[in-house]
């Protein structure tokens, strides 16, 4: 079900939350550069992914990290049809080989737009952060596994998958980027930790989409 649609968020962030580095309209210029693959390998400027319409971009891990991929199977269950009304796209970047980006959509669900970063260009431009923060407080809604169990499954994946192939660099952190259409940053928030994402409702009520309900329980409706 879908919720109430908040008003696009149109002034530009002054400074991005834990970043050091400057503010966003600085890093853009060199970010826009970047290289990103599609899943069939073909390279495309980063900037071609939001300069004719606003982008939700939703960094992550690696491909192997239990909590990115609970969270993009979450992501997945945003329908095409509230993107498409607010014209917005939804983009997952992750930072390995383009060889993983078609088994990882089948394994989550998601059938929106993915491409991947294999050289962390544009994670490193943004400032996103490798290794873990010290604050173990933040828990993100999207992540329904302990860490136990979640190490495990993603342990077996990578024990059954292409030998010594992580599928991304485990040290580095993601992030969440509302950019566009053409230069205007709308918003960025930089991972303290594999589970510091942004609550997938605030990221589409900043973009100006309807909010979706990630509850399993049942909607009750009063006649």
């Amino acid at each position: 079900m879908a919720g109430p649609r908040a008003l696009p968020v149109t002034q530009q962030v002054g400074r991005a939350r834990g970043c050091g580095r400057g503010e966003p309209a600085e890093l853009r210029a060199e970010a826009a550069r970047c290289p990103v693959l599609d899943g069939d390998g073909r390279s495309v400027p980063f900037q071609a992914l939001y300069g004719d319409r606003k982008a939700i971009v939703v960094f992550v891990r690696n491909f192997l990290c239990y909590t990115c991929k609970e969270y993009v199977e979450d992501l997945a269950k945003v329908p095409k049809a509230f993107l498409q009304e607010a014209n917005v796209r939804l983009i997952v970047i992750g930072q390995s080989s383009y060889h993983h980006i078609k088994p990882f959509c089948s394994l989550t669900g998601y059938t929106h737009e993915m491409y991947v970063d294999p050289q962390r260009e544009i994670y490193k431009t943004l400032g996103m952060k490798r290794g873990e923060g010290n604050n173990i407080s933040v828990r993100s809604p999207h992540v329904k596994s302990n860490a136990l169990l979640g190490s495990i499954r993603s342990i077996w994946r990578a024990m059954t998958g292409p030998a010594f192939d992580f599928q991304g660099d485990p040290a580095q952190q993601g992030g969440a980027l509302i950019i566009g259409p053409g230069n205007e940053v709308h918003f960025l928030h930089l991972d303290k930790n594999r589970l510091d994402h942004v609550p997938i409702n605030t990221i589409l009520q900043l973009a100006g989409v309807k909010t979706v309900n990630f509850s399993n329980k049942p909607q009750i409706i009063d006649i």
